[in-house]
């Protein structure tokens, strides 16, 4: 039985990391304030303030058969953002950390109104 978790399925797995993140920091959040947070803040928080994955044989598990889609798009990422590569692309787990992170800046939007709209609901059923 294989344990390969595909390109896809990692991008989700960031999604539902993103998602239970968010919801964590609206739980300790006014409902307000979390609605006036700024997602680039948000993103900040949950992506670049500690390491998705720690250590380089989990890196290299995780990245398993997607180890180049994940370095290209890293390089792709950094290219376009910075004009060259600073992510040390020798060592695994500095490249699965900067993969989450360019995730999370695609993803930061779309999870931040899920989470948001999930308040809107919970804020009208308490009402009601």
């Amino acid at each position: 039985m294989s344990t390969y978790v595909t390109y896809q399925q990692k991008q989700q797995e960031i999604k539902e990391y993103c998602l239970e993140r968010l919801r964590e920091i609206a739980e300790y959040m006014d409902n307000q304030d979390f609605r006036d947070a700024y997602a680039s803040d948000l993103h900040n928080d949950i992506f670049n303030t500690d390491y998705y994955i720690v250590g380089r044989y989990q890196a290299n598990q995780w990245t398993g058969g997607d180890t180049f889609d994940i370095i290209g798009d890293v390089v792709e990422y950094e290219k376009s953002n910075f004009g060259e590569v600073h992510t040390d692309l020798s060592e695994p787990e500095n490249v699965v950390n900067m993969w989450v992170y360019v995730q999370g800046w695609e993803i930061i939007h779309e999870c931040y109104e899920t989470v948001r709209d999930e308040l809107d609901d919970q804020c009208q059923l308490d009402v009601g």
